[in-house]
């Protein structure tokens, strides 16, 4: 959650969602430097798991998406894929996720004040969101994937240094990846020049993997389709 970074960077104060801090939005120089260097978002090279394969699948084949373009968040593996409207995958990245492990997101946790929120609060809810940008207090934009619970996306902002998310994102594993209130960080490169330019006019859709439900449970359509296994055993 955008708001909950500021409990992060010192600030325990409470601001109804319209007027979240734009400095959440705000990436760190040394985010900047860091992960802006990086190559471009447009030779993905990311592993899928079969989680997302599958997901992936069903949108394409199934039109899900409705013409809209579309990132898939697999919050197991840390990282974000990320389609135009047609269907092609563009880029994909390591992303930070919600500290706590779990697919809901508490009934009114968006109304709460910072220190209201306890450390099984902080989950990135699973699910399919209809995701459009707007705007974070200081008129700072940021993807809103889920509004009523403050979910964005956005670059890595201002916060501890203590909390190392530089580090975090670029470390090879996705063990370390756990940081947040359940806002889904990503790096400046794929958020500029990947997420922007493709959801700036219309938005799109996020498909948000669980970390407990089962998938099905999720994404319902998904019990029509069966996990497809070898034919040969």
């Amino acid at each position: 959650m955008i708001k909950a970074v500021w409990a992060l960077a010192g600030l325990a104060l409470f601001v109804p969602i319209p007027a979240l801090a734009a400095m959440d939005a705000r990436p760190s120089a040394s985010a900047t430097a860091e992960i802006s260097s990086a190559k471009a978002p447009d030779h993905p090279a990311r592993d899928r798991s079969p989680a997302a394969s599958r997901v992936i699948d069903w949108i394409a084949s199934s039109g899900d998406n409705r013409s809209l373009p579309y990132i898939v968040v697999d919050k197991t593996a840390a990282a974000a894929f990320l389609f135009d409207a047609q269907g092609n995958i563009l880029a994909d990245a390591p992303v930070l996720i919600g500290i706590a492990v779990g697919d809901e997101a508490t009934p009114g946790i968006g109304a709460k004040s910072l220190a209201e929120i306890g450390p099984a609060e902080k989950t990135t809810p699973a699910g399919r969101f209809l995701a459009k940008f707007g705007l974070a207090a200081g008129r700072q934009k940021v993807l809103w994937v889920d509004y009523a619970t403050s979910v964005a996306m956005h670059p890595i902002p201002k916060a501890n240094p203590k909390e190392k998310r530089r580090q975090r994102m670029l470390s090879p594993t996705p063990d370390d990846n756990r940081i947040t209130f359940g806002c889904i960080n990503v790096p400046l490169a794929f958020y500029n020049k990947g997420v922007r330019p493709q959801f700036q006019k219309k938005g799109g859709y996020v498909y948000v993997l669980p970390d407990t439900k089962a998938l099905e449970d999720v994404f319902p359509p998904l019990h029509a389709r069966p996990l497809l296994t070898d034919a040969t055993h």
